[in-house]
């Protein structure tokens, strides 16, 4: 995968739950070091937009799906594991 590869991301939360925080501030630190100036996040309230959680499969938050660079993957939690979060991401920790 390239260094100028464009990462997005969509992370579906539950308000301000303490999940949803720590899966929001874990994710933007694994993107800092990770993905620096190539990454786009966007944070979906699965409170505000239930029909959308629905309509992507989302049952339990929080839910991180990687858009791109495909294959489309999912991951539960509050990503507080970032080599395991890379991993099933299908992204390889050591050149990410």
């Amino acid at each position: 995968m390239s260094r100028n590869t464009m990462f997005r991301f969509r992370l579906y939360v539950a308000g301000d739950s303490h999940n949803s925080a720590l899966a929001v501030g874990n994710l933007n630190a694994l993107c800092r070091a990770h993905f620096p100036g190539r990454h786009s996040i966007e944070v979906v309230n699965v409170f505000q937009e239930q029909k959308r959680a629905l309509a992507d499969g989302i049952f339990m938050t929080p839910t991180l799906i990687k858009l791109s660079p495909g294959p489309v993957q999912k991951v539960v939690g509050t990503l507080c594991q970032t080599q395991t979060v890379l991993l099933a991401l299908g992204l390889d920790p050591i050149a990410a």
